[in-house]
């Protein structure tokens, strides 16, 4: 195949050549350049005058670019119907290239190339031919203007504006979506045959891709490319020229086309079941695990939240969105019990936070998961039945006498057996203490309420195989009073009466107080002695008036009466 084309290329190349060459020999221009010359009588000859016309004979010439031939390549004759043949004449070339790129033979006037000739470089030659007797040195025609122009050949291939174009489209995009657009030029003449009539062709990327061969825009030819099975494509384009025919030159360039994410794919969770654990004692807070929904898709695409839809844990348990993993972690909410429940059950969903309604028809994007979470007894200490316990106790109350009794248990399915003891801190003088066994508060010294009304002492509670597990309780102790104190004057009384006092004249009010704490207040009387009561100087009057004094201390009212 190409060894017949070589031929044919030069038979063409003869041919044409052949017809240039002949171009100036066939045929006179048809526009002459005339010039009159003028033959009269002088005075002294007594001739007649008369007009003979002459001209240029030339034709507008045309060369090959890029001649290669062994020859030099030969333009065109300039010749005058002035020349007889017979060398009086001289052919001067005057103009762009003359004497460099166009050489003409004086005495025939044939115009020669000295040099391969590049149309891409110049397309059009203007010279000017001057026709000279040699003998006078007179211009025997007037200086003509004639042009040369070079003819194309295919020999620029067509070039791409860039050797490398990026792109990108989004997946899942339709057919026939544009893509990109390439353009290739062609430095030949576009004016003369094909040799810059540029096609199209997509040499790699098929069936992914096509290209309009006139245009060079480049449009999907599969529908719903998935950027998760494929992301980057490389496709190669071929510009030809000549119409794309055989013979015609060529060039490529690479298009780079990255598939752009959507979100067409809804979060996936790898297995429907998840198995946590936790200890009883874990505070609100504390993160037992991470769970993840996949999402093949990237960026704002594949953010998810995690959120608790049922279970019989939903107000135990919490989840949150790790937004730099796309995780979701499971948190403790309240205070677990192993021995309240020991499994919790919690269906947990996951979905797309920005979801794209063209593919809402594929399904819901989310998905469910079930998360198992068992909890993990740990040896707890004794719980007391009550947050702090209140005794009441009278104080005469003889030594060895129970007074009351605190209760705890231990909480664990084990059930270890209980002691009991005193913190000795709050009980210095050692007045209380417990049986061990059971809880039972009894007195071990005498109780004076006048002194202390209160006592605030602290319990212990521990298991007996565990001492480390233990609790403590408050318990505070009211001392009840009762009447073991006689009232007694409210201060020493010094009494001065002047010697004419009168009878029932008043000369002194005496009051009295105790230190015991009746209900309703105490009420005295007052009486002379007996010893003094006969034949008495003196007489006492009772007012019957109450006066009482209030003094506050801690869980209680100490109160002091006094009474005239």
């Amino acid at each position: 195949m190409m060894r017949t084309y070589s031929f044919l290329t030069v038979l063409l190349w003869s041919c044409m050549f052949h017809a240039i060459h002949m171009m100036p020999s066939q045929k006179r221009t048809n526009k002459h350049l005339r010039s009159e010359r003028i033959t009269g009588l002088s005075e002294n000859d007594g001739k007649t005058l008369h007009r003979t016309k002459r001209g240029w004979m030339w034709n507008q010439f045309f060369l090959l670019e890029e001649y290669t031939g062994p020859d030099t390549q030969y333009v065109g004759k300039l010749h005058t119907d002035q020349d007889k043949g017979d060398g009086n004449l001289k052919y001067i070339l005057t103009g762009d290239g003359a004497g460099s790129l166009f050489i003409i033979d004086e005495n025939t006037g044939d115009i020669h190339a000295a040099k391969k000739l590049d149309r891409e470089e110049k397309s059009l030659y203007v010279l000017r031919a001057k026709a000279i007797d040699r003998k006078t040195g007179r211009q025997v025609e007037p200086e003509s203007e004639f042009i040369i122009k070079i003819h194309d050949i295919n020999d620029n291939e067509p070039k791409f504006t860039k050797d490398m174009y990026t792109a990108s489209i989004p997946e899942m995009s339709g057919v026939g979506t544009s893509v990109i657009q390439v353009t290739a030029t062609d430095a030949d003449d576009a004016n003369y045959g094909n040799s810059a009539k540029v096609v199209y062709s997509i040499l790699q990327g098929q069936p992914y891709f096509s290209v309009d061969p006139e245009t060079g825009l480049i449009k999907t030819a599969l529908p719903d490319m998935s950027r998760e099975n494929r992301e980057q494509y490389q496709v190669v384009i071929q510009a030809k020229d000549m119409g794309g025919q055989m013979g015609g030159l060529s060039g490529t360039t690479t298009v780079n086309i990255t598939l752009t994410d959507v979100n067409d794919n809804p979060p996936r969770f790898p297995q429907s079941t998840y198995q946590f654990s936790s200890p009883e004692s874990a505070p609100p807070g504390t993160p037992l695990g991470r769970i993840k929904a996949n999402d093949p898709d990237v960026g704002e695409n594949a953010e998810i939240e995690y959120s608790i839809s049922n279970g019989d844990g939903s107000d135990m348990f919490d989840i949150v969105t790790d937004k730099d993993t796309q995780e979701g972690i499971i948190t403790v909410k309240k205070h677990l019990d192993f021995e309240n429940k020991m499994l919790y059950t919690l269906r947990v969903e996951a979905t797309n936070t920005h979801p794209d309604p063209r593919f809402l028809q594929l399904g819901p994007f989310k998905d469910t998961a079930f998360v198992k979470i068992s909890v993990e007894d740990i040896d707890e200490p004794p719980v007391f039945s009550r947050p702090w316990y209140l005794i009441e106790v009278d104080e005469d109350a003889k030594e060895g006498s129970i007074i009351g009794q605190v209760v705890a248990q231990d909480p664990d399915i084990t059930k270890n057996a209980i002691k009991y003891s005193v913190d000795r801190h709050t009980d210095l003088d050692r007045i209380f203490n417990i049986y061990s066994g059971n809880g039972s508060l009894f007195i071990s010294k005498p109780l004076d309420r006048e002194e202390t009304p209160w006592h605030n002492i602290t319990v212990i509670a521990s298991e007996i195989n565990n001492p480390k597990q233990s609790s403590q309780i408050p318990v505070f102790i009211r001392i009840l009073d009762i009447n073991d104190h006689a009232p007694e004057f409210a201060k020493y009384y010094e009494t001065f009466v002047c010697e004419n006092a009168k009878a029932g004249q008043l000369i002194q009010t005496v009051s009295a107080v105790d230190k015991d704490e009746p209900p309703r207040g105490h009420r005295f009387f007052f009486e002379l002695v007996p010893e003094f009561a006969v034949h008495p100087n003196f007489s006492i009057v009772d007012n019957k008036v109450i006066f009482c004094v209030i003094n506050r201390s801690s869980f209680g009212t100490r109160t002091s009466q006094s009474y005239s």
